[in-house]
C-alpha cells in the first residue's frame, strides 16, 4: 500500500505541471546517446508519445553523426572537422541526407509509432519549412586575428516558416526534422541540430527548448547549476567556466530565448525518462536557462 501511494505522489507531482503546458509546444533536440542505446530510445519514445496524450505539443529535430560516420566509412569518404561542424562537400552531403532524411528519421518515427504514437518525419527542406545560406566558421588562432573557414555546404537559418509544423500540430501529429534545409537556389545544407532546433523553437514561440545532450547539464567547478540567465551565461564565458562544445549549446538557448521562447533546457539524455524528470518534477534534472 505504501508503494501505492507513493507512486500516487509521483503523479500528483506532475499534476501542476500539466496544467500548466497543456496546449503548449516543447521543441526537443535528441541526438547523443539517447539516439545509441535500445534502452534510452524506448524511454525517449515513450516520453514523447505520453506529453502529446497529456495535451502536450512535442516536435523533434534530430541529430545521427554517428550513423553518417559509420557510411562515410564504409563508402571510404575521408571526414574532416572544424570546430565540431563537420566539413560537407557534395559528396558527403548526399551521404548526411540519405542517413538524417532517409533512415534516422523513419526510425524514430517508428520508435514513436511503436510507443503509441502518431509521427510525420520529413526535412527541413519539405513544406517550405526553412531556408539556409552557406556560412563560414571563426577560427581563432592564438596571437593572430580569426580566421573564416569554409566548410562546404554547411548552412545557418535564415528563414523559417512554421505552417507545415502548426498544420501537424493541429491534428495531432508529432513531427519529426531532420535538419537539412534548402538554400535560395536550391542547394541542400547541413544545419547543426541544435541550432536548427533553436530556431525553430523561436519560430514557433515554443513554450520550452530542450536539448538532450551527453553531460548532466552546464557543469561549474564540476557542479551542476541551473536557474540561469543571459547576464550569468555571459560572465561564466567571459569567465572561461563555459567552453568548448557547451557554448554554441548556450548560445542556441539565448538565441530562442530572444526569439520569444519561454525557458530552455540543457539536459542528461542518458538519463531514462529525463524529458519527463525535466518537465514533471519539482526537482528537474539539468540546467535551466530563461
Amino acid at each position: 500500500m505504501e508503494q501505492s501511494l507513493e507512486r500516487v505522489n509521483h503523479i500528483l507531482e506532475a499534476l501542476p505541471y500539466i496544467t500548466k503546458y497543456s496546449g503548449k509546444t516543447v521543441v526537443i533536440k535528441y541526438g547523443g546517446a539517447a539516439m545509441a542505446k535500445a534502452d534510452l530510445k524506448e524511454s525517449f519514445a515513450k516520453d514523447v508519445v505520453l506529453l502529446k496524450y497529456v495535451g502536450i505539443h512535442p516536435v523533434i529535430v534530430h541529430g545521427g553523426g554517428p550513423e553518417i560516420n559509420r557510411l562515410l566509412d564504409t563508402l571510404h569518404i575521408p571526414t574532416e572537422f572544424v570546430h565540431g561542424h563537420r566539413v560537407t562537400d557534395s559528396a558527403t552531403m548526399d551521404v548526411v541526407e540519405m542517413v538524417l532524411t532517409g533512415k534516422v528519421n523513419k526510425q524514430i518515427v517508428s520508435m514513436i509509432h511503436a510507443a503509441g504514437g502518431n509521427a510525420v518525419g520529413f526535412s527541413g527542406k519539405d513544406g517550405n519549412l526553412s531556408q539556409a545560406s552557406k556560412t563560414k566558421i571563426e577560427v581563432e588562432i592564438e596571437g593572430k586575428p580569426p580566421e573564416f573557414v569554409d566548410v562546404g555546404l554547411v548552412g545557418k537559418i535564415d528563414k523559417i516558416d512554421p505552417t507545415v509544423i502548426l498544420s501537424l500540430l493541429e491534428k495531432g501529429f508529432i513531427p519529426v526534422i531532420s535538419p537539412v534545409a534548402e538554400s535560395a537556389n536550391g542547394e541542400s545544407l547541413n544545419i547543426n541540430a541544435d541550432t536548427f532546433a533553436g530556431e525553430l523553437a523561436g519560430a514557433l514561440k515554443a513554450e520550452k527548448l530542450i536539448l538532450l545532450t551527453d553531460t548532466s547539464g552546464i557543469l561549474i567547478d564540476g557542479k551542476l547549476v541551473t536557474g540561469l540567465n543571459r547576464a550569468l551565461v555571459k560572465d561564466y564565458i567571459k569567465k572561461g567556466d563555459i567552453t568548448g562544445g557547451m557554448i554554441p549549446k548556450v548560445d542556441c538557448c539565448l538565441s530562442a530565448i530572444d526569439q520569444g521562447v519561454k525557458r530552455t533546457h540543457i539536459i542528461d539524455g542518458r538519463v531514462p525518462h529525463s524529458i519527463l524528470i525535466e518537465i514533471f518534477t519539482d526537482r528537474g534534472i539539468g540546467s535551466l536557462i530563461e
